[in-house]
């Protein structure tokens, strides 16, 4: 059978465990680690960051439990919503009386932001934190708030993430690394799977990298390592093959960039051989960070150890980091107060910890902290004592990077249901979180069929920088 008789892909597809240890001798020995050169749409202004950790709060946290304090609520609590309008759920039958916060706030750090008694760890930070409580977003359904908040985009379609478009329009700090990198919770995925780190229809190579956390000392990368059945006459004979095969394809199909895209791929793993190992070897971390993340605890241990290995990837230069929580524990249909609790029990101390570590180390200035989830919760209730989707106002909070430490921006009404004040859209903050890296979020398009892509879509969403949220808005 001639070289031209194999079918390539199905080749690929089931030799590639194999072929990743061989194309790593090739490129660990003839390949310096060297920045990549930023597209042609990237920076346009000195950035105030360079790397960003995206703390995705899955299901949609309740606002007026963690950080939006509504004493008129907790008043009438229990009185029907005095609204001229229903207020909207996603189950039309979801929307009962109004369901006040029992939990207690108090003022946090010098700058005196009220938050809730069931995130200390977040209130220890809150002169680092810009808290914005006037979020709006498009829909009451996960699957496609999710689009929004990770694409930009609500339609049911595989379209560029927000660390794609970072990857694409910046490229990477450490050849050796993705410049995208994923930590899911090693139990699950969130809803939407993989789609929320998609590349879309960007070149290939700038999709998200899921880092497997739940065996980081044999596996962090699925199919990374070099069978051990492998002798060196092997590997010689393989690279021998792949090499004609690749020459083959590209004289024939010039055209064809999903070759590219794949020998970018091999590139990229043979090069992490070398670097993830060490990148995500936690066993040098001294006992007093350990402590502080709270790995100690089983409450906090296995998100703790993703914000941990968030802070050593970026350490690394990996430009975007995102960790996510399996399917959507936010999400509080029912026993609204104590499950919120218990999700704040795991997640405010390892998100607090990030936070500080980054700033003694000297990387909170050059990194910027999001924590976020795709909407927020209802006033009312949702049975006796559960809180539905809400997607007119909810709260989310930024820090290092450029952004303005100390400040809470817009508002809710009276109830915390709709933003009235300052209104943020999710595109408003996609803009932001651009121009924080110096992107201009006008400039950093893709041509896609014909249309001139990008993250915000400004051209029907009008987006704009959140400038009150900067430090220096100028």
């Amino acid at each position: 059978m001639s070289l031209t008789q194999i079918q390539r892909r199905a080749f690929l597809g089931h030799s590639a465990s194999g072929l990743l240890g061989t194309v790593a001798l090739t490129w660990l020995n003839s390949h310096a680690s060297q920045p990549l050169r930023a597209d042609e749409t990237g920076p346009v202004k000195r950035p105030k960051a360079e790397r960003i950790i995206c703390l995705f709060q899955n299901g949609g946290p309740s606002q007026m439990d963690l950080f939006d304090p509504k004493p008129e609520l907790s008043r009438l609590s229990g009185m029907p919503f005095p609204g001229k309008q229903k207020v909207e759920t996603l189950s039309p039958s979801a929307s009962g009386n109004l369901l006040g916060s029992p939990f207690k706030f108090a003022p946090a750090g010098q700058c005196g932001t009220l938050l809730s008694e069931i995130i200390p760890h977040t209130a220890s930070i809150a002169d680092d934190i810009a808290l914005i409580r006037s979020m709006t977003t498009e829909s009451v359904c996960h699957e496609t708030a999710l689009r929004i908040a990770h694409s930009g985009h609500p339609l049911a379609t595989d379209r560029p993430s927000m660390g794609s478009w970072l990857s694409y329009g910046l490229g990477s700090m450490n050849q050796n690394l993705p410049a995208f990198v994923v930590l899911p919770d090693p139990s699950g995925l969130p809803i939407n799977g993989t789609l929320n780190w998609s590349a879309g229809w960007l070149p290939a190579q700038h999709q998200g990298t899921p880092f497997n956390v739940g065996d980081l000392s044999t596996a962090p990368v699925l199919n990374l390592r070099t069978p051990g059945r492998l002798t060196a006459a092997a590997r010689t004979r393989q690279l021998a093959l792949i090499r004609r095969l690749n020459e083959q394809h590209a004289t024939r199909f010039p055209e064809n960039t999903e070759l590219e895209a794949r020998l970018k791929d091999f590139e990229t793993a043979a090069r992490m051989q070398a670097a993830v190992p060490e990148a995500v070897d936690l066993t040098h971390e001294t006992e007093a960070t350990r402590k502080l993340y709270g790995l100690d605890q089983p409450a906090t241990q296995t998100y703790a150890t993703r914000c941990l290995l968030a802070r050593r990837l970026i350490e690394q230069g990996v430009r975007f980091v995102g960790v996510y929580l399996k399917s959507q524990p936010w999400d509080t249909h029912s026993d609204n107060a104590n499950a919120t609790k218990k999700v704040a029990e795991g997640i405010d101390q390892p998100s607090a910890a990030l936070v500080k570590d980054l700033k003694q180390r000297g990387l909170l200035d050059s990194t910027l902290v999001v924590w976020m989830g795709e909407f927020g919760r209802t006033p009312v209730s949702q049975g006796a004592n559960g809180r539905d989707h809400s997607r007119r106002g909810y709260s989310l909070w930024m820090a290092g990077g450029g952004i303005r430490g100390g400040y809470a921006h817009g508002n809710t009404d009276e109830f915390g249901y709709e933003s009235v004040d300052k209104v943020v859209t999710m595109h408003d903050l996609h803009a932001t979180l651009l121009h924080l890296l110096g992107l201009d979020h006008l400039r950093l398009t893709f041509d896609h069929d014909g249309r001139r892509e990008s993250l915000t879509d400004s051209d029907l969403t009008h987006a704009q920088v959140v400038r009150e949220v900067l430090a220096n808005p100028g």
